[in-house]
C-alpha cells in the first residue's frame, strides 16, 4: 500500500486537504437552482463512498510494503472498524446540521462558529490523544486561525448587516455541530495503526478505517438526510421521488463533491502519521479560510464591500498563513 514517509509529503497532503475541504461546496453552485440542498448531498454521500472503495482498492493494495486493503479488513477487530464507522456518523450528523445552521442564521455566523470551535477543539482532542510537536508553537498557530476565522465572520456580518438573520437556534444548531467535528476525527485516528510499515494485529490501516468511516456516513445517512427530508429547518418537505426527477448535471455535481471532499480527507489521514493528528486535522480545517478565498475572488460576494470590510479580509488571510506556518513549524 502507499505510505507517507516525509514531512514535506504529509504537509503536502495537508495543504491538498484545506483546497478540497474548502472547495466541495461549489459543486453545489454548479448544480440547478431549483436542486435543494438535501437532495444534492444523497449524491455528495455516495461520491464519498465510492472514493473511499475505489481508493482503498487501489492505493490501498498496491505494492508489498503495510497491510493491504482486503488482508487489513479480514484481520480488524471489530471495534476499530466500529470506532472509525462511529467517526463517519459523528461527521454526518454534523456536517448536516452545519447545512441547517446555515440555513437558518447566515454563513456570517453558522460557519465561523461551527468550523471555529472544531479546529481549536479538534487539535486539542487529537493533540491529547497522540501528543506530538511544540504544543506553545502549535497552539499560537491555532488561535491565529482562530482569529482569522473570526474576522472573516465580522466581514460577512459587515457585508449583510441591513439583512441580518441572526437566530438564537441557529447559532445553537451550528455550535453542536462545531463540538462533534471536533470529536469525529479522533474516532478515526484511534482505529488505525501506529507503524503502517509493520501494523499491529487488529488495528486499521487508513485505507480501511476510511472504507468504514465512509460506510458510517453512507448508513447514518438514511436516517438524518431522511429526517431533514421530511421535516426541514427550512422550506417545505421533500419527498423521495424528488431525488429521481434530478437532471444527470445535479446528481453528477453531488458525486463529485464527494469525490473531492474525501480526496481530501484520505490524504489527510495518510498524513497524519507524519504530521501529527493534532497538526493534521487544523491544517485541514483550515478550510474555512480557503472557502472564503473562493467567495471574495471567484464568486465576488464581497464585490460591495466597503474599504474597513477589504481590509478586514487582508488580514485574515494573513493571519491565517502565518497561524499555517506555525502549525508546519510546531511537528519540525
Amino acid at each position: 500500500m502507499f505510505i507517507v514517509e516525509s514531512y514535506t509529503t504529509a504537509i503536502l497532503f495537508c495543504f491538498i486537504t484545506m483546497i478540497c475541504w474548502g472547495s466541495w461546496a461549489n459543486m453545489q453552485k454548479l448544480n440547478s437552482g431549483t436542486w435543494r440542498f438535501e437532495l444534492f448531498y444523497w449524491d455528495y454521500v455516495i461520491g464519498i463512498l465510492l472514493f473511499s472503495i475505489l481508493f482503498a482498492f487501489t492505493a490501498g493494495s498496491m505494492g508489498m510494503r503495510g497491510r493491504a486493503f482486503l488482508p487489513d479488513l479480514a484481520q480488524a477487530d471489530p471495534a476499530n472498524l466500529l470506532s472509525a464507522f462511529t467517526g463517519g456518523v459523528l461527521f454526518n450528523l454534523a456536517n448536516i446540521l452545519l447545512v441547517a445552521a446555515i440555513a437558518i442564521a447566515g454563513m456570517s455566523v453558522a460557519f465561523p462558529t461551527g468550523i471555529g470551535i472544531a479546529l481549536i477543539l479538534g487539535v486539542v482532542v487529537n493533540y491529547l490523544a497522540k501528543p506530538e510537536g511544540d504544543p506553545r508553537v502549535l497552539f499560537s498557530g491555532v488561535l491565529l486561525i482562530a482569529i482569522a476565522i473570526l474576522l472573516n465572520a465580522n466581514a460577512y456580518r459587515r457585508l449583510n448587516r441591513k439583512t441580518s438573520n441572526f437566530s438564537m437556534k441557529g447559532l445553537v444548531i451550528a455550535i453542536a455541530a462545531g463540538i462533534m467535528l471536533g470529536f469525529f476525527y479522533k474516532y478515526v485516528a484511534v482505529s488505525m495503526v501506529s507503524d503502517q510499515l509493520n501494523p499491529e494485529p487488529g488495528k486499521l490501516t487508513p485505507y480501511t478505517a476510511l472504507v468504514s468511516f465512509a460506510a458510517g456516513i453512507f448508513v447514518s445517512n438514511f436516517i438524518f438526510n431522511s429526517f431533514i427530508m421530511y421535516k426541514p429547518f427550512v422550506g417545505g418537505a421533500i419527498p423521495w421521488s424528488a431525488w429521481f426527477k434530478g437532471s444527470f448535471k445535479d446528481h453528477a455535481m453531488g458525486i463529485i463533491g464527494g469525490l473531492i471532499w474525501n480526496l481530501g480527507m484520505s490524504l489527510n489521514i495518510l498524513a497524519a502519521a507524519k504530521a501529527s493528528p493534532a497538526i493534521s486535522y487544523g491544517l485541514g480545517q483550515g478550510a474555512t479560510v480557503i472557502a472564503a478565498i473562493w467567495g471574495i475572488f471567484i464568486w465576488k460576494e464581497f464585490k460591495n464591500a466597503d474599504r474597513r470590510t477589504n481590509n478586514q479580509l487582508y488580514i485574515m488571510l494573513a493571519l491565517y498563513v502565518a497561524g499555517i506556518a506555525l502549525l508546519i513549524i510546531a511537528r519540525s
